[in-house]
């Protein structure tokens, strides 16, 4: 009995240490003063409680987890439901979580709250919505303002990521997080500019608030500020501005924030602006991207387009394995996903193998229907990027979605011009205005009553007028523009056009119809005269020709004055210059473009010795035969030969006379002219 009572003395004060502890936040301690109890008494339901509570308050949740695990028979999920939830919820074990709010008897308000957690956690954002509703309506406590602000972020991420227009729930938006999330909602929306402003506003409200608090550095507050400014920079992201996002996404990354969430979202959107350009910087970003616990931290969606990027980056960077590996793993995730069959066959492109993308893509498309049409436009796309035109048509036609659609049409008309198969292009004309005809009807009390013809209707009737008036098919024209005039009589234009081409088939029709035409008398010309003479053109027109009057006045004036002749000077004579020898006419040509040039020999001087034995001069034998007379016939001796100036008196100069064995006519050499070459007398 004794020992019953010391024991009992000795936890009684240990209880009053736990509470004093846990009074003071000091739980590490009230943990040993609770561990002391256990020792006591280790089924006693309230210690095991406080044990479990001291551990997630001291962050130890798997241990916590444990202890609710291990007694199991006296902590049951009646008593132990919220802190057993808590702690799935807390070690991202979130369909655990689920269950166990689930599977507990009563439904307290703790666990209803930590019940639109997890179901915000799960993306069940209408289940979240309406449990969110209903906590605010029922209580009344001081975290109303935590509650509207979840309220809030589920209306932004139904709109950011399931395009569900968000309704008004009437929300003062008096702090900054309120602002936040009503800037991510009009993101979704498309409003950028209105979100812009709302998160200026969520800034200002931020550091007024942050600024109150005197332990609050400066630091502090641009590291909360750093999600409000990545979410402008994707503003500026989407619109259009990169280099000022680009600098913003940078500015953020330097201040190294502890949200794992954030940085991973910033890198992968630069890795965005970087495309397959800065492949260096984009590697080093994708490593913010594996962070610990960042699949934790962003909604399924974000994590798709994280790995989607990363496929598109092996693939920049030659990594062919790696890309093909990348997005097969994701088409196994998302078999109807569009994007890692495109990267794949984007792939398949680089490596030069069109014809096995294209096949790809097909097997996509075949599988599933429902992105045949976009699938089919890539298809399109390789064939045209292939040279292969008319299986590029082939493919577009296929799309039965997209035939009638004007672009559609206008892009097929184009292809088909550019190949000169017109008879197709007419036909794409006809199958577009046979779907507006057959869809323009409506079905009235039991009668078929035409409509009006649409814009767009008429738009393409007259295109197909316009492209075989073109192309000389005006008896196919006439059907067109009948048509035309039909819906519009007034419309004098197409009744011109009509009159035309009846003038070539059907001469009478076109008389017939030229007097449905509105007389000269009816035209008013509302011609504003003064306007059109002070208009640019006839400006320009009016100044040219007063030009050309003063121009011919001066000629006129200046008939009758005489000229005065210049002077020409007399050109210089050579120094050997005779009158009495007819100059060389080739004279003005280059030397090397004569007839009787012989060409150069290398490394010759005025008195250099010639070819053949040792000894023997530059002089010719027949200069040195005693025997010849003055009546033979003088040899014609190379230019600065010094024996030829010294001949006899009735030798002509060698500047004066052409060589005595050079033939009539020769080809002039094709050869450039030198530097140094000049024509000589």
């Amino acid at each position: 009995k004794m020992a019953a009572a010391a024991g009992a003395a000795a936890a009684a004060g240990l209880w009053s240490e736990v509470n004093r502890c846990g009074q003071n936040g000091d739980f590490a301690r009230a943990l040993k003063s609770v561990n002391k109890i256990l020792q006591i008494n280790k089924d006693d339901v309230t210690a095991l409680q406080c044990k479990v509570v001291c551990l997630i308050q001291n962050g130890n949740f798997k241990e916590a987890l444990g202890v609710i695990n291990t007694h199991t028979k006296v902590l049951t999920s009646d008593v132990i439901a919220f802190e057993k939830a808590y702690c799935e919820y807390r070690l991202n074990r979130i369909e655990s979580a689920l269950k166990t709010i689930q599977s507990a008897s009563q439904q307290t308000d703790k666990l209803k709250e930590l019940y639109g957690q997890v179901l915000y956690r799960l993306e069940r954002y209408d289940d979240c919505l309406a449990a969110y509703r209903d906590l605010i309506r029922n209580s009344q406590d001081e975290y109303e303002e935590e509650r509207k602000t979840n309220l809030s972020a589920v209306v932004a991420a139904q709109s950011t990521w399931e395009k569900v227009v968000p309704e008004d729930l009437g929300l003062r938006e008096a702090t900054y997080e309120l602002c936040y999330n009503s800037a991510c909602a009009l993101i979704g929306q498309g409003k950028l500019n209105e979100a812009m402003k709302k998160l200026q506003k969520a800034e200002e409200l931020c550091r007024q608030s942050l600024s109150e608090d005197s332990d609050v550095t400066e630091e502090d507050i641009e590291a909360e500020l750093a999600i409000i400014h990545g979410q402008m920079a994707y503003i500026m992201q989407l619109q259009g501005r990169t280099e000022d996002a680009l600098q913003l996404y940078n500015q953020i990354i330097k201040l190294k924030p502890t949200d794992v969430g954030l940085l991973a979202v910033i890198a992968n959107n630069i890795i965005t602006i970087n495309k397959d350009q800065n492949v260096f910087d984009s590697k080093k970003k994708v490593k913010l991207t594996n962070a610990e616990g960042v699949e934790h931290k962003l909604s399924k969606k974000q994590l798709q387009a994280i790995e989607f990027n990363k496929a598109l980056l092996a693939m920049y960077t030659n990594q062919a394995d790696q890309c093909r590996k990348l997005s097969a793993s994701l088409q196994s995730q998302s078999p109807e996903h569009l994007l890692p069959v495109l990267i794949q066959a984007a792939q398949l492109c680089r490596e030069k193998q069109h014809a096995k993308a294209v096949g790809l893509l097909q097997d996509f498309a075949d599988q599933h229907p429902a992105n045949a049409a976009e699938i089919k436009l890539t298809m399109a796309q390789l064939k045209i990027a292939q040279g292969s035109v008319t299986k590029a048509c082939m493919i577009l036609r296929s799309i039965e979605e997209l035939q009638h659609k004007p672009g559609m049409v206008s892009a097929l008309v184009t292809m088909y011009s550019h190949e000169e198969d017109i008879d197709s292009a007419i036909e794409v004309f006809t199958q577009a205005i046979q779907w507006y005809h057959q869809h323009q009807a409506r079905t009235n009390h039991g009668c078929c009553v035409f409509q009006p013809k649409s814009p767009v209707h008429l738009s393409l009737i007259r295109e197909a007028a316009n492209f075989k008036l073109k192309h000389g098919r005006k008896k196919e024209a006439i059907s067109d523009l009948e048509e035309l005039w039909k819906q519009n009589p007034k419309d004098v234009h197409t009744l011109a056009q009509l009159i035309s081409a009846y003038s070539l088939v059907d001469p009478e029709k076109a008389k017939v119809l030229s007097k449905h035409l509105p007389s000269s008398d009816t035209l008013s010309l509302k011609v504003d005269v003064d306007a059109l003479e002070n208009s640019h053109g006839a400006t320009y027109v009016r100044k040219k020709a007063a030009k050309l009057t003063g121009d011919n006045q001066q000629k006129e004036q200046g008939q009758g004055e005489v000229k005065k002749k210049k002077k020409k000077k007399k050109g210089k004579l050579p120094k050997n210059y005779d009158p009495k020898v007819t100059p060389d006419p080739e004279r003005w040509l280059p030397m090397r473009e004569r007839s009787y040039y012989r060409g150069r020999k290398k490394g010759k001087k005025k008195d250099q010795v010639g070819k053949g034995t040792q000894g023997s001069t530059t002089t010719g034998s027949s200069e040195l035969d005693a025997s010849r007379t003055a009546s033979s016939p003088p040899t014609s001796p190379r230019p600065g030969s010094g024996a030829a100036v010294s001949a006899a008196s009735n030798v002509i100069p060698p500047r004066h006379q052409k060589p005595a064995g050079a033939p009539a006519t020769k080809k002039k050499q094709q050869q450039k002219k030198k530097k140094g070459a000049k024509g000589g007398w």
